[in-house]
């Protein structure tokens, strides 16, 4: 980086105090500022996933060898959000990692790397922490979810209602609904696959409610 040459993050501050100053709708600029910090934050990870698969081996395109590669990329970003398809004719592994901001893609040529190479972690791992949510009318029955660390609880909670909208939408929810299921809540934790949450960047860690506990008041010694 040159001497003087601006951080990201200094950037996107820089953007904000401008924006704060000659936009009259505050909710505009925020969306503008934070639609910027998403942008960057996806080329981050476009630029590590590239450099993932750049360094991963793939001595030929035999089933064990895609056994092995595809456990790699299983342990790193998550089954359900990898897809992979073998190309023979240019002797290429098609990879796509299925994000929430669109799908980041990437191609392994057949290399002469060794299988047992250890790869750097890489900046793209998806992280999750916890996002607990209950309903209005019975807040003592809460169902655990995990959120990406990098979504506000607003952004997974509109992920989460807008999830549950296009599961009864689709096939799957329309299925469901022929065969009796109830178009709640609860009914949507049950039945939407683990996938359809993943692709707005949540998970499902439970399919039942826990009651929330409280804990009692230790005494003062």
């Amino acid at each position: 980086m040159a001497k003087n040459q601006l951080t990201e993050k200094e950037v996107v501050e820089l953007l904000q105090s401008v924006l704060s100053k000659t936009m009259e709708d505050s909710h505009l600029a925020q969306k503008i500022v934070e639609s910027i910090r998403k942008e960057m934050e996806r080329k981050k990870q476009a630029q590590a996933f590239q450099e993932f698969c750049r360094r991963c081996p793939l001595p030929d395109l035999k089933d064990e060898t895609l056994k092995e590669v595809t456990h790699r990329f299983e342990e790193t970003f998550g089954r359900d959000l990898i897809d992979f398809v073998v190309n023979e004719k240019d002797g290429t592994l098609n990879v796509e990692l299925n994000v929430p901001n669109g799908p980041l893609v990437s191609a392994i040529e057949i290399n002469d790397l060794p299988l047992n190479e250890e790869e750097l972690p890489p900046e793209v791992k998806i992280k999750f922490v916890p996002f607990p949510v209950a309903l209005p009318g019975d807040p003592e029955l809460i169902w655990v979810f995990a959120k990406r660390e990098t979504m506000t609880p607003e952004e997974a909670a509109r992920a989460l209602h807008e999830a549950q909208a296009e599961f009864w939408e689709s096939k799957s929810g329309q299925l469901q609904l022929r065969k009796g299921a109830d178009r709640t809540f609860p009914e949507f934790v049950q039945r939407v696959p683990a996938k359809f949450l993943s692709e707005v960047g949540l998970k499902r860690h439970y399919k039942d409610p826990e009651p929330l506990k409280v804990l009692r008041k230790e005494p003062k010694h």
